[in-house]
């Protein structure tokens, strides 16, 4: 599960060294990231929650193979 805490994005798992971290990390660092996408991420790193939903973890996945930031 991916976690998010106190503003800050974390994860839990394998993924312990903040991977969802990285991952908004490298989608905003790409150069024609557009203002819908960019609004999305932005969002994603404020919820007040501990974890992505089903369908936030599919917008971000969507997001990462439309810019290419696929591992």
């Amino acid at each position: 599960m991916q976690l998010i805490s106190d503003g800050a994005i974390f994860a839990t798992g394998s993924d312990a060294c903040g991977g969802l971290r990285l991952r908004i990390h490298r989608l905003w660092e790409n150069q024609n990231l557009e203002d819908a996408p960019s609004a999305v991420l932005k969002h994603l790193g404020e919820l007040k929650r501990p974890y992505l939903s089903k369908f936030e973890e599919k917008l971000l996945g969507f997001l990462e193979q439309e810019y290419g930031i696929v591992d």
